[in-house]
């Protein structure tokens, strides 16, 4: 089924889903959002994307397959989880840095529980689109 209507809409429906889910990644740290929510709104942006221009179309804008997405995400996610433990800490322990800290001025923080949330937001959109690509090329 091909809709002009659906097919017109989704081009602004899902880069505003995608802008939101990056978002509710970054924010997740000190209120509700993070890795999980927002993989599963890009999930559903692609999604929709793969119902109103159909799956070849989704996994061209995607340029990689779902299932190394979510094998990125994981190495991503273990990698963060594991740093800690490299550096003597237990593992899963947030370790910070501040980029650009001058005297007075604590700079960009960046830790661990970032790249954490980067990893599980891949994880999600790559098994979500996993599963949502193959169930459409089935029907």
């Amino acid at each position: 089924m091909k809709s002009l209507i659906l097919s017109a809409a989704t081009r602004l429906l899902v880069a505003l889903m995608l802008l939101f889910s990056v978002y509710m990644l970054l924010r997740g740290h000190n209120d509700p959002g993070g890795g999980f929510i927002g993989g599963l709104i890009a999930g559903i942006g692609f999604a929709l994307y793969a119902m109103a221009h159909g799956t070849e179309a989704a996994r061209r804008a995607l340029r990689l397959d779902p299932g190394v997405i979510a094998m990125l995400g994981l190495g991503i996610a273990l990698l963060a989880g594991l740093w800690s433990a490299l550096v003597g800490d237990a593992p899963f322990t947030g370790q910070w840095w501040f980029i650009g800290a001058e005297e007075g001025d604590k700079g960009l923080p960046l830790s661990t529980v970032l790249l954490f949330d980067i990893g599980v937001y891949l994880v999600v959109v790559g098994a979500v689109l996993t599963l949502v690509l193959t169930l459409e090329e089935e029907v």
